[in-house]
């Protein structure tokens, strides 16, 4: 089989990408999947993306983990695939797409990509750990020198707690750098590492900061990959509404690979 591929990177969160509005990609093959996010026998990514139409929206995203698991909702994963379907000439300039979370709108400026994400109903209380719902589940922890932080054997830790089975948890570490800009590492379930940046994780973080900080939109977000911004409205009790996370995507290289 020979598949044709692009592959995407939004702040350091890379994928591949590919158009299968044909739908002819074997989905149930998780041992291919993995093996094309392998980064020294395949492609090498965070995760796979697949671009397939809808009758209802201009294009369905499906995400994928870097181990072949489809996946939640993937935010930088979502900009780079609204990236893709812009320079597949989809849409001009905004879109309407459907992902395995439901609807977003999205627009395109330029380098920038602004992604609406869904309302998050609240922030909970779980074993003494702040966790709430971006579209993927989040843990969120507040720690000083993050610079030097063992992101990967905390993070491993807690994705595997109890509290958060059957399906583990995402883990961030943020440290409020100034009065309203946040750094920001995620230990990512699927990818089992650390990654350059997660967007789902991000948004998570700038909401946990707003009610335990008081961090006022938009968020200023830097991550080893580059800076990202979350803008929301926040609700009554703890839940957020209008949420965009909003930065830039580029495309790397395409290509095609035979297996």
């Amino acid at each position: 089989m020979t598949i044709n591929f692009s592959k995407y990177q939004g702040t350091g969160n890379d994928f591949v990408l590919i158009d299968d509005r044909t739908e002819t990609f074997p989905t149930h093959n998780q041992a291919l999947i993995a093996h094309l996010c392998h980064r020294r026998f395949g492609i090498g990514a965070d995760g796979l993306i697949l671009l397939q139409n809808d009758p209802e929206f201009d294009f369905r995203m499906v995400y994928f983990n870097a181990d072949g698991a489809e996946g939640s909702m993937c935010g930088n994963g979502g900009r780079c695939i609204v990236r893709f379907a812009h320079d597949l000439g989809l849409f001009e300039s905004k879109t309407r797409f459907v992902a395995v979370d439901g609807e977003h709108l999205a627009e395109v400026r330029e380098d920038q990509v602004y992604l609406k994400m869904g309302d998050v109903p609240g922030i909970e209380d779980r074993a003494g750990l702040t966790f709430l719902n971006t579209g993927s589940p989040h843990v969120v922890r507040f720690v000083e020198n993050l610079d030097s932080f063992d992101v990967v054997t905390d993070g491993r830790r807690i994705r595997h707690d109890d509290s958060f089975q059957p399906g583990g948890t995402n883990v961030n570490y943020a440290e409020l750098t100034d009065n309203n800009t946040l750094f920001v590492r995620t230990f990512e379930r699927g990818v089992e590492d650390e990654t350059f940046s997660c967007g789902t994780g991000v948004t998570a973080v700038a909401l946990a900061a707003h009610r335990q900080r008081n961090v006022s939109s938009p968020v200023p977000v830097r991550t080893i990959g580059g800076s990202l911004r979350v803008s929301f409205t926040a609700l009554p009790g703890s839940g957020f509404d209008n949420v965009y996370l909003i930065g830039p995507t580029q495309r790397v290289f395409g290509g095609t690979i035979t297996v």
